[in-house]
């Protein structure tokens, strides 16, 4: 599977597994002995089981509201990266999830490796801008002179 394909399922899982907690359909998307850092400071989860208990601990007393995920940007050697934004409730109290999440795929398209570097804040708010590196289109492009 080409990175693109594998980028855009990974996306397109995520945004409709999130909201429902569907941690198996998440999981279909890693490979086996895939790591996962959800922030830059702890330690990395390590294969399907571990991501897993991630994924059920982070989900634990969510109510999801929206989530969105730009359309991913392809690099190379089966890399990409996307945005997403969340808004959710935890335990009764609003709050907003704005990030991004990097992707390292292999050739049938699973994710082996993938870093989440995020901002969460206490309210529901929509960030300023367009999602990811998409033109905004209330902004008047000029042309070249």
């Amino acid at each position: 599977m080409d990175t693109t394909e594998a980028a855009r399922r990974f996306v397109r899982v995520w945004q409709r597994a999130w909201p429902a907690h569907d941690v198996d359909a998440i999981l279909e998307l890693y490979a086996p002995d895939c790591v996962h850092r959800s922030a830059p400071f702890r330690e990395p989860h390590r294969g399907l089981d571990q991501l897993a208990e991630y994924l059920r601990w982070s989900f634990t007393g969510e109510r999801v509201n929206e989530v969105r995920f730009s359309e991913p940007m392809i690099g190379q050697a089966g890399l990409a990266v996307a945005e997403f934004r969340v808004m959710s409730e935890v335990d009764e109290d609003p709050q907003t999830l704005a990030g991004c999440v990097f992707v390292r795929f292999d050739a049938a398209g699973l994710a082996v490796e993938t870093r989440d570097y995020w901002h969460l804040i206490p309210e529901h708010a929509h960030p300023a801008g367009p999602m990811f590196l998409l033109p905004d289109p209330r902004r008047q492009e000029q042309p070249d002179r």
